[in-house]
């Protein structure tokens, strides 16, 4: 489970979040929706450990991340498909993960089929990896220690309809199989395709939550984000 609990966030007099609360469900997929800028990634930035808050707190099992016993195993992250080594081939970067971890090497074949980057992509470079590769490469790495939470963060981005489909697939899966799975996109439809919850969030603040049809409310998500976001 992940709770934000009156979580805010500021920058010197600008406020990144505004007294955020929601809760992610084990067994469900909740889309953390909005336009660029509007405080998605410092969210789960704060859920991540990486920043604090400037008041509130952010959860994930129950706990603040950084006092996880074994967070490698309890949430998978993907934060920025860009934060790996060019030098090295993805199959090294799984394994330095799989290493830290203490997994088998038998782990990351399977990670790597699971992704789609088994056999000769898996010794390529990650230097020459496109965006689409690199953001499943990262996904693979969050997905090593069978994480029971899913942190992602636009991992739809560089993905070609292929890539897209699969990776609806896997996260349905994953949830199915009990886990939490958090999703962040500025993409409505993309994130329509797959969640079971959505929280559209705007200026730092969360504008409105709930299933598909509860934001609906008879007419198309698409107005209804369009209202909840445009400036006054």
């Amino acid at each position: 489970m992940i709770e934000f609990h009156r979580v805010s966030k500021a920058y010197n007099e600008v406020k990144a979040l505004d007294d955020v609360s929601f809760t992610v469900h084990p067994g469900t997929v909740t889309g953390f929706l909005g336009p660029n800028g509007a405080g998605k990634s410092t969210a789960m930035r704060i859920l991540a450990g990486l920043s604090r808050p400037t008041s509130g707190s952010a959860t994930v099992l129950g706990r603040p991340y950084a006092e996880l016993e074994r967070p490698g195993f309890d949430v998978g992250t993907l934060l920025d498909a860009g934060a790996q080594h060019p030098g090295r081939t993805g199959r090294e970067v799984l394994v330095l993960g799989a290493m830290m971890l203490g997994l088998p090497r038998s782990r990351v074949d399977e990670v790597l089929e699971s992704v789609g980057l088994a056999g000769r992509e898996a010794g390529r470079a990650v230097r020459g990896y496109s965006l689409g590769m690199r953001q499943r490469l990262g996904i693979g790495h969050a997905l090593l220690g069978r994480p029971r939470v899913l942190i992602l963060d636009e991992p739809a981005n560089g993905l070609d309809p292929q890539g897209i489909q699969w990776m609806r697939g896997l996260l349905r899966g994953l949830a199915d199989s009990g886990c939490a799975v958090l999703l962040s996109s500025h993409l409505l439809y993309e994130v329509e395709q797959v969640a079971d919850r959505i929280v559209l969030i705007g200026g730092g603040r969360v504008l409105a939550e709930g299933t598909l049809a509860e934001l609906g409310r008879g007419r198309s998500l698409e107005q209804t984000f369009l209202d909840l976001t445009s400036p006054i």
